[in-house]
């Protein structure tokens, strides 16, 4: 599907106020190796007075080998009937096998980073700050400790600049 680069104002910031529902794939790599996860936490603003996307990945996630070693990655939002497709892409782990074939969905590549012909919003990032652990002594709210994190793998931080948005 061909994508149409658009202005990041005429962007729609609620994509991410429904993140929890609209789920996501974060994606790094090239070409020849890429990886991708499904995302249901993230957020998108103002950092270092530059528009970013922040993604949360925990340390067992394939992708975070990919986040930590490229400097560019994409966040794509796709339609409602590829939630399927992308519960196969959170679910199986690209160190087991080839999920995206079983995913059925069909990459494609955007300035040297992937995504997928399916989705209706991509948007390419320049990582900025990527690698942070988050620390259990910093909870305010313990439960959110105890509810989300019971095996204790907390999550990285990355920080990406939106360099591009693209809609189908």
């Amino acid at each position: 599907m061909p994508f149409q680069k658009i202005a990041l104002e005429t962007f729609a910031a609620s994509r991410f106020v429904t993140l929890k529902d609209d789920w996501a794939l974060v994606s790094a790599g090239t070409e020849q190796e890429f990886n991708t996860m499904t995302i249901g936490w993230g957020t998108i603003g103002c950092m270092w007075h530059k528009p970013v996307v922040t993604v949360f990945i925990r340390p067992q996630r394939y992708t975070k080998e990919y986040l930590d070693s490229h400097d560019t990655f994409t966040v794509s939002f796709f339609p409602k009937e590829y939630r399927k497709a992308l519960e196969i892409l959170g679910a199986i782990s690209g160190r087991d096998g080839d999920k995206i074939t079983k995913s059925a969905l069909t990459p494609f590549f955007i300035d040297g980073t992937v995504t997928f012909e399916e989705a209706h919003t991509v948007i390419l990032c320049r990582k900025l700050y990527g690698g942070q652990q988050l620390d259990a002594s910093k909870f305010t709210d313990p439960g959110l400790d105890t509810k989300y994190y019971p095996d204790k793998d907390y999550s990285f931080i990355y920080f990406g600049e939106i360099i591009k948005v693209f809609q189908s």
